[in-house]
This record gives structure tokens, C-alpha cells and sequence, in this order.
């Protein structure tokens, strides 16, 4: 019986953060990130604003509820790549992400593109996050290939890796921007090495 207690009080806390994450969206989408209070998305969830801090650091946060989750896939793609190139690892892994995105409803990314580009907070909040991630596979490129944790080279390419997602958006057809974004990446990539 102790073993089965853990596991749904996980399962409790993820249904609980995901509640809270589920209905924050929600109302953002509907009144707009400024006009929702942090009280309003506890009522919401049913769960009382101490409850809400306790999964969420921040009400920005809320906005971003899967990122640790994604980062931990990007870095999980370079360190699982087996014989590919760390760029055509990421290539990949960037290549299922924009199919994860296309699967799902079109309208409903771009509404929540749209939240975060119009709120300057959550676009402050969206771009730490991202330095963050880049941090994080920079040091991951780093140990994968031996080079030291600083290397400028890895920095490069998890800085130029992590931007070709929103680069390839712009273009016509994503799938292939990304290709050639990535053929280039790879070409520097193996001069380097």
C-alpha cells in the first residue's frame, strides 16, 4: 500500500498543476494575461492562491507550464541521438515538435503566440526562459562532445538551433526552411569538429 500512495499523490499534484495551467490559459485567452487575477485562476481550478504558489512560481509561469518538460526532451535529443549529428538531432527533434504543433489546432497556437507577443511581461518571462534552455543545451552540446562547459562553439550552435523553430515560421513551408536552416548548421558543425 506505500507504494501505490506515492504515485497518486503525484498524480494528484499533475492533475492539480495541469487544472491550474489548463484554466490560467483559459482565461488569458478570453480577458487577456493583465485582466486576470491570480485569485480568479485559483477559484477557477478550486484551489487556494497559496496551493496555485506552490506548483507556480509566477503567474507568467502559468503560460509556460510545459517547458521544463521541453527542455528536458531538447536536451534528451542530443544526449539520445545515437549516430546522428548533435544538428541533425536537433533537426529532428525540432522537425516532430512543428508536427506536434501542426496536429493540434492551428488556431489555438496562434492565439497563444499572439498572448505572448502582445504581453510584455510574458514575453520578458518567454525570453529568460529561452537563455535559460539555451544555457542548458549549450552545456549539453558541451559534455556531449568534450568540449569545455563555456565552449562559444556549443553556445553558437544551441543559440542558432534554438532560434531556426521561429526563423523556419516565417517561411512559407516550415518543414523545409528547417531542413535548410539545419543543412547549414550541420556544414559549420562538421568543419568544427
Amino acid at each position: 500500500m506505500s507504494e501505490t500512495t506515492p504515485g497518486r499523490r503525484e498524480r494528484k499534484k499533475a492533475a492539480t498543476r495541469d487544472a491550474l495551467a489548463d484554466a490560467a490559459l483559459r482565461l488569458f485567452l478570453d480577458r487577456g494575461f493583465d485582466r486576470v487575477s491570480v485569485k480568479e485562476i485559483a477559484d477557477a481550478a478550486d484551489v487556494s492562491i497559496s496551493t496555485l504558489f506552490k506548483h507556480f512560481a509566477s503567474k507568467e509561469a502559468l503560460v509556460f507550464d510545459e517547458e521544463n518538460d521541453r527542455e528536458q526532451a531538447l536536451l534528451r535529443a542530443v544526449q539520445e541521438r545515437g549516430e546522428k549529428s548533435i544538428p541533425q538531432a536537433l533537426r529532428a527533434h525540432f522537425a516532430r515538435e512543428l508536427d506536434k504543433q501542426r496536429e493540434s489546432d492551428g488556431e489555438d497556437l496562434g492565439a497563444f503566440l499572439a498572448l505572448i507577443h502582445s504581453t510584455p511581461s510574458l514575453a520578458l518571462y518567454g525570453r529568460q526562459m529561452w537563455t535559460r534552455h539555451e544555457t542548458a543545451l549549450a552545456r549539453t552540446i558541451a559534455r556531449e562532445t568534450g568540449a569545455p562547459a563555456d565552449d562559444v562553439i556549443c553556445a553558437a550552435l544551441a543559440r542558432f538551433a534554438l532560434e531556426a523553430p521561429s526563423l523556419a515560421r516565417t517561411q512559407p513551408d516550415v518543414g523545409v526552411a528547417l531542413k535548410h536552416i539545419f543543412d547549414l548548421l550541420e556544414v559549420g558543425w562538421t568543419a568544427w569538429e
